[in-house]
């Protein structure tokens, strides 16, 4: 018996206690993140939106969103921050969801996702040509920066431990990696 394509109506039916994302056509219902994936998201939203989306200590020019709903084609993905160049998307629309791929996303890895942020949901955003991926794991303490380069994700560099480092497209400001993990 051939199985039915998953709907949007599906996704709403979902618990909220779960994080719904629809990739051709197949549900992927994540568990809400842990404690330490919080603060990774959390804090990184803080390092990245005073500098790029406010431009307080850096250049501006971007707009950071956290936990946006993506519908790119007939996906529907929710990465954990995303960010958007502001000469192509000025203000945020007032609408639930959004159509514009953005240029950056970060996915802060969990046990019950890294195989979906890695292998389901890295060749969306390269369909849809995001520029630059990070993949954040707060349990290994690293974070993985990759540039699409044609049809595919470069991987460029993997930080590791309390480093200070630049990672593009941000790297006019240096991100302490401690900070992400609370260890500053």
């Amino acid at each position: 018996m051939e199985r039915k394509p998953a709907t949007y109506a599906d996704l709403e039916a979902l618990p909220d206690n779960v994080i719904g994302e629809l990739v051709a056509g197949t549900l992927y219902a994540s568990p809400r993140p842990a404690a330490r994936h919080t603060f990774a998201t959390s804090r990184l939203g803080i390092a990245l939106g005073g500098p790029f989306d406010q431009g307080r200590g850096g250049p501006g020019g971007w707009v950071v969103l956290f936990k946006p709903e993506l519908h790119l084609g007939e996906d529907v993905l929710v990465p954990d921050v995303a960010g958007w160049r502001r000469e192509r998307m000025p203000r945020p629309p007032h609408t639930a969801a959004f159509t514009l791929a953005p240029d950056w996303v970060c996915e802060v890895l969990s046990p019950s996702t890294m195989a979906l942020d890695r292998a389901v949901k890295l060749p969306v955003y390269a369909r849809e040509r995001v520029r630059h991926v990070w993949l954040v794991d707060p349990v290994a303490r690293t974070l993985e920066v990759f540039r699409l380069d044609g049809e595919r994700y470069t991987l460029l560099v993997t930080h590791a431990g309390s480093a200070r480092v630049r990672a593009e497209p941000f790297d006019a400001i240096e991100l302490a990696l401690a900070f992400l993990w609370d260890e500053e």
